[in-house]
Parts: C-alpha cells; sequence; structure tokens
C-alpha cells in the first residue's frame, strides 16, 4: 500500500529541490562532504547553494536532513530494494554456464513453484546457492543530478502549474493536488489561477474542494453537464476522463444542490447529457433533480429528455447528416459554431471535397480553438502529405493503451495540407504573442526529438518523465542493463523481463527472455528467471550496442509480461528501468548511479513496453504503453507480433516536437542569440527542458 507523500517527497521529485531554513550554526565542511558522497552512490550530488546551506545547520540537523531524504532519494531510482539476481555475477557467470547448468537449475527453481502452487506452502523457493566473488568498484563514470535549494514560493509553483496544465495530468500528480488541498485548504485560492483551461483537472479540483466545502468560485467554470459529470465521477472515486465505468456514490443534499445548480448555469444541457446518457441515467437516480425542479427547471427539461427518450437533433447528428449529403456548404456553416470540433473534422471534410471553402472556413473561427487543438492540427497537416502507412491513436483513460491502424490517409491535394499548416502556424503565433516577453531567445535544434507532453492522464510514475515517442540521446557507455524487480500480491507472481530484437525494417532477429539466457552472437544476457517472489524478485539483462549492431540489429525493445496473468496493479510493488554500464562487470549489479530511467508499473494491464532502443541512432524512445495479453500463455513468443506492431508505431510516431512548439513562443516573444546570451534557453538539458512537463503544459500551451 502506498504511504502518503510528503511536502518533501513532491518536492524532490518534481524539481530535484529542498525547502531547507537557514540555520544559525556551523557544521564542519567533513560532514556535509560525507552527506554530499554518500547521496552520490544514488547518483545525486547536492548544488553549491544547498551545501552552503547545509553548513549552516548543526551536525544533527544534518543527520536529521540526510535521514529524510535518502528514503526518497533511494525509492526515485530503485535502490530501496534490494536486488539479488539468479546469478550473482552476472554478466559473466551467465556467458561461462554451461547448457546443462543453466537448465538444472531453472528445473529446480520452477519445481520448487510447482510445489508452491501444489501445496499452497508459500514462500517455498529453490534457487542456485553461489558463493557471490568480489567485484571492483564501478568503474564507470556518471552524470550526477543535482539537487538544488528551493523556496516555499516555487514549490507552490508546483500547484499553480498541474491546476493550469492544458492537458490531463498523470495519477501521480493528481495525487500531489490531492495534497495540495488536503494540506492548504482554503488557503489554496491563493494559489489557483482564474481560469482552469484543462476540463478534467478543473472537475479534479472541484470534486476534491467538494469533499471539504462548496466551491463556489469553480462554477462559473463548469460550462458543460460533461464538466460536472466529471465532477461527481471524481467524489465517487472514478474516471475522471469518464473512458472506465464509474460507480456513483450517494451524494448530500448540499452535494446535490451544487451540482443542479452547476447544471442549471450550463449551456445545451440536454444535447451534452445525450453524449453520456448512461452516466447521466444512473446520476439522475441519485440527484433527484425532481424534487428541485421549480428552482433548476432547465436541468428537469433535460433529464425528462433522457428518460423518456423524447426527440432531441443534437449537433453531432446534424453534421453526420450534413457529411452524408452531397451540398457540403451548410455542413461548414455548421461547424463554425463549435470550432473545435470544426478542428476534429476538417481532415474527413477535406476529404470529402470541402477544398478551400472550408479551409478559409476554419482559419476564420481557429483563433477560438483550444491551443493543444491546434498545435497538433499544425502537425497533422504538416506532415500529412507523408502519406504515412502507421497510425497510433492513445485511447482516453488511465491506462497508457494504443491502437495502432494501418493503410495512409487518402490523399488530398497538393495545397490545402500547407495552406491549413500555415494558416493555424500564423495563429498560434499571434496568440502567443500576446503572452509575456522572452527577452533573446535560443530553441536548440536537440529539441526537435522531444514531443510536446499532451495527456498525460495514464503516464507511469518515473524518475524523469516526458511525452510518449520522445527520443532521448543515450549515454556514451557500450552496455545498455535493462532491470526489473517486484514483489508477490495475494499470490504468486511471476513476472518477465525480455528484450525483442528487430532490424530496420523491424524484421524479427531473437530476443533473451527466460526460455533463451544468451544470444552470444549479440552480446546479450538474461540473469536467469525467477518465478516467485514473496520477498522480491529481480531480473537484469545485458545489451552490448556494438555486438548488436554489428549483427543487423537497430531496435531494442524491453518488454515486460506478467506470466502468471495478475495486472501490475494488484502487485504491492513493481518496477523497472535501465542502466548505462561502460564496464558491466565492475561495480554491483545494480548500481543506482547508473540508473538512467526507473518506471513504477501499476495500471491494470499484463504486458508494459517501458522503452525502445535505437542502437542505429544511439537513442532511446521513450514509450511508457501497456498491451494485454490475447492467449492463455503470456510471454514474448505469444505477444510478439503485437509488440512489433506497436513499437514501429511509437518509433515512428508523428506528433508535434518541442522544437516547433518553442519556435513558436521565439519568433511571437523574443529576438533569436547564441546559447550564452540568451535570456530564455529552451534545450535538451539546459533552461528549459522537456522533463518540465508542468511548465510546458501551463505556460507554452496557454
Amino acid at each position: 500500500m502506498d504511504q502518503p507523500i510528503t511536502e518533501r517527497e513532491i518536492y524532490l521529485t518534481k524539481r530535484f529541490r529542498v525547502i531547507l531554513d537557514e540555520g544559525s550554526d556551523e557544521c564542519p565542511v567533513s560532514v556535509v562532504a560525507t552527506l554530499g558522497k554518500n547521496l552520490e552512490s544514488l547518483g545525486f550530488i547536492p548544488s553549491k547553494a544547498l551545501f552552503e546551506r547545509l553548513r549552516t545547520l548543526s551536525a544533527e540537523e544534518v543527520a536529521r536532513f540526510y535521514g529524510e531524504v535518502v528514503p526518497i532519494l533511494a525509492a526515485m531510482v530503485g535502490a530501496h530494494r534490494q536486488f539479488e539476481p539468479m546469478y550473482p555475477d552476472f554478466p559473466a557467470q551467465v556467458m561461462a554456464a554451461s547448457d546443462l547448468e543453466l537448465y538444472v537449475n531453472a528445473l529446480a527453481h520452477y519445481w520448487g513453484s510447482f510445489v508452491a502452487d501444489l501445496t499452497g506452502r508459500t514462500g517455498y523457493v529453490i534457487l542456485p546457492r553461489y558463493p557471490k566473488t568480489e567485484r571492483d568498484a564501478l568503474q564507470d563514470e556518471v552524470r550526477l543530478r543535482v539537487i538544488d535549494l528551493g523556496s516555499p514560493a516555487d514549490f507552490e509553483r508546483i500547484f499553480t502549474g498541474l491546476i493550469g496544465a492544458n492537458s490531463s495530468i498523470s495519477e501521480r500528480d493528481k495525487a500531489i493536488l490531492a495534497w495540495f488541498v488536503e494540506n492548504y485548504g482554503d488557503d489554496l485560492l491563493r494559489l489557483t489561477p482564474g481560469d482552469i483551461p484543462q476540463k478534467e483537472n478543473l472537475a479534479l479540483l472541484a470534486g476534491l474542494l467538494l469533499n471539504r466545502t462548496e466551491p463556489m468560485f469553480l462554477l462559473p467554470q463548469l460550462k458543460t453537464a460533461t464538466d460536472v459529470l466529471r465532477v461527481a465521477a471524481v467524489m465517487s472515486g472514478g474516471d475522471v476522463s469518464l473512458a472506465a465505468p464509474t460507480k456513483f456514490r450517494k451524494f448530500s443534499r448540499r452535494e446535490r444542490r451544487f451540482f443542479l445548480r452547476a447544471l442549471e448555469g450550463c449551456d445545451e444541457i440536454a444535447e451534452d447529457m445525450l453524449r453520456w446518457k448512461g452516466y447521466w441515467i444512473r446520476l439522475g437516480e441519485i440527484l433527484h433533480p425532481s424534487e428541485y425542479k421549480d428552482r433548476y427547471p432547465r436541468v428537469h427539461e433535460a433529464f425528462d429528455i433522457l428518460r423518456n427518450d423524447r426527440p432531441f437533433a443534437t449537433f453531432n447528428a446534424k453534421v453526420e447528416a450534413g457529411l452524408n449529403g452531397k451540398d457540403l456548404g451548410p455542413t461548414i456553416e455548421l461547424l463554425r459554431q463549435r470550432p473545435g470540433v470544426f478542428a476534429r473534422r476538417l481532415d474527413h471534410l477535406l476529404r470529402l471535397g470541402g477544398g478551400q471553402e472550408a479551409v478559409d472556413a476554419f482559419l476564420l473561427v481557429a483563433d477560438r480553438v483550444a491551443t493543444p487543438v491546434l498545435v497538433q492540427v499544425f502537425q497533422h497537416f504538416k506532415t500529412r502529405p507523408e502519406g504515412r502507412s502507421l497510425r497510433a491513436f492513445f485511447p482516453k483513460g488511465n491506462v497508457a493503451k494504443v491502437q495502432v491502424r494501418e493503410g495512409a490517409l487518402p490523399p488530398l491535394p497538393d495545397d490545402l495540407p500547407a495552406l491549413v499548416a500555415d494558416g493555424v502556424r500564423g495563429i498560434l503565433v499571434r496568440r502567443f504573442g500576446a503572452l509575456s516577453p522572452l527577452g533573446k531567445v535560443r530553441v536548440d535544434d536537440s529539441l526537435k526529438s522531444y514531443l510536446v507532453p499532451f495527456a498525460m492522464r495514464s503516464a507511469s510514475k518515473a524518475l524523469r518523465t516526458i511525452a510518449r515517442g520522445s527520443r532521448i540521446d543515450l549515454p556514451e557507455a557500450n552496455t545498455i542493463r535493462f532491470f526489473l524487480w517486484w514483489k508477490n500480491g495475494d499470490e504468486r507472481a511471476d513476472i518477465d523481463l525480455s528484450a525483442l530484437f528487430f532490424s530496420t525494417d523491424w524484421a524479427r532477429l531473437g530476443q533473451v527472455a527466460y526460455f533463451n539466457l544468451r544470444e552470444s552472437d549479440f552480446g546479450c544476457f538474461h540473469s536467469g528467471d525467477i518465478v516467485d517472489a514473496p520477498d522480491g524478485a529481480c531480473e537484469f539483462i545485458d545489451l552490448d550496442r556494438n555486438a548488436m549492431l554489428a549483427n543487423g540489429i537497430r531496435y531494442a525493445v524491453m518488454c515486460l509480461n506478467s506470466f502468471t496473468s495478475q495486472p501490475y496493479c494488484d502487485l504491492p510493488e513493481c518496477f523497472a528501468g535501465w542502466m548505462a554500464r561502460e564496464t558491466p562487470q565492475s561495480g554491483e549489479v545494480f548500481e543506482a548511479r547508473t540508473v538512467q530511467d526507473k518506471i513504477d508499473l501499476a495500471s491494470d494491464t499484463t504486458v508494459s513496453l517501458p522503452v525502445i532502443i535505437d542502437l542505429e541512432q544511439s537513442q532511446v524512445i521513450w514509450t511508457d504503453v501497456a498491451l494485454r495479453s490475447s492467449g492463455w500463455i503470456n510471454n514474448v513468443r505469444a505477444t510478439g507480433d503485437n509488440i512489433a506492431r506497436l513499437a514501429r508505431a511509437m518509433a515512428t510516431l508523428d506528433r508535434p516536437n518541442l522544437y516547433d512548439l518553442f519556435l513558436m513562443h521565439a519568433e511571437a516573444r523574443g529576438e533569436p542569440a547564441p546559447s550564452d546570451r540568451a535570456d530564455t534557453l529552451f534545450s535538451a538539458h539546459e533552461g528549459l527542458t522537456p522533463f518540465d512537463t508542468d511548465k510546458i503544459l501551463s505556460e507554452f500551451l496557454a
């Protein structure tokens, strides 16, 4: 069960910063230096400002600070758990072992799990016993993450950034918002922006506050019946995106009045309710709108339409009828009434022959379309002529599932895509020009590899979070080491770590998995399959980049399969990640300071693909997506074809990138300058980076 989050944990995980009041003592340099050295073992180092602040404390206060931050930092990289692989001298031990030795050890281990399942005897785990040889100290050079000194005002900006994000946010970030509501109470109004642009975030805040008080200041922002429905879902512990069914709880009279009052002020109540008719029928049984029919007559009328199936022509029905007709002119005029719907229908309209008339009509109203939608329209039409044969879609919901469709869209007349893209870009630049100036600006080319972080609702908790499909440059180290740690839930849990190998054209060239621990020609080795984890268990895979490239491998896909079919959300803990190792036999098998990424697996799925390694480009493709196994055996043999298709789609994902977004801001709000003279720097590692997702979503998608 998750422990309650703390202010210290929020600030460290979101900003790599701490709040530390100045003391009145003078701690010896040696004590603070020792703290810094110990943090280095986890891959962190205090900044100069933090070091100097620690010097103003007593030795006891420094020790207390160390005791508070180390458990948080250790959990961030996975060092809070013990890693004991089946073969303690991995990878050399697996390289040197005979096939017979590997086979006998695996057979004995599987026999133990069979006996445990048969007898119900928990914890009956048979593992080979090898003496652990002394390993050389870690010889790799590592890039340490800096822990800086922060401030209460900067900490509070976390809330303002999250609630002001113009996109959905992750489950972890929702928990952080809940922490602020719980701990700040009425003072939260001071931190809340006047306009909350994203409806899910608005509903989340309203629902959290409504459990404590009546947030009347949010009423004007609840503009549609769906906004109100989301609030009810939040208060019932359901899915704010409405992708999963919600069982609505009973509401107090005060809460019911709030819902009905909010609904009465909405536009097109009945039409919006019809989009979610089943939800509203159930919710109406709880709200009892007939009790308040005189006070809220529009709400009573809308529920009457729903319950009695009275005829009602919705906007979407009119649009569909128009698109099926021969004359698109009236449909174009109709769509102008709702620019957001127009944006989503534009490609379809152009395929039907809407032509210049449709483009001109859309551009006349496009300045009323939300920025995230406009940015995606720009990207879609900018790359539309490329005719991509594989298209990926991310359905709403808290699980990062991907739908992949084969086949390019029908071509459009040559000039239309560019007309739309150029027109939309101009509108965005004018919109950004109304924001505060940036001064001298530098936008680094490296940002072309990083995508704009839309729809983060299903993002897993991770050491660093970026948009799916983004590409991160690999460190210089030749060996990539995948790692996995998990613990049994109520039953035995067998989670398998695998790596699948593909050529440039996505031909499958092999795999390393529990059934194939070695691909010696590729320089790839598995630490041994463990199928029971009563006290926690781990697995590793080493990948030799040079050997793989020499054998025609371009892509290595990291894959996690729940062989015993428990979804990850049913496990007490499960996490995975990857390390960069230049000398893989030096240091411990798990060395926290070499961890590049660590991701917590807690979704309601049984297959996860955290990352793809693009060896040719020396990049990691951040995927963080999930699958469900369709067969009774859940391993990479059974799911390999689906994995290949999904991985191919993620490796070629067509989404807006941060370079284009920031370039529009630079054009609208600043003037070009070299990095060393820039007032505002956008790059992969300095200034505003792709990992500053809260700031990007709240300040650059406004």
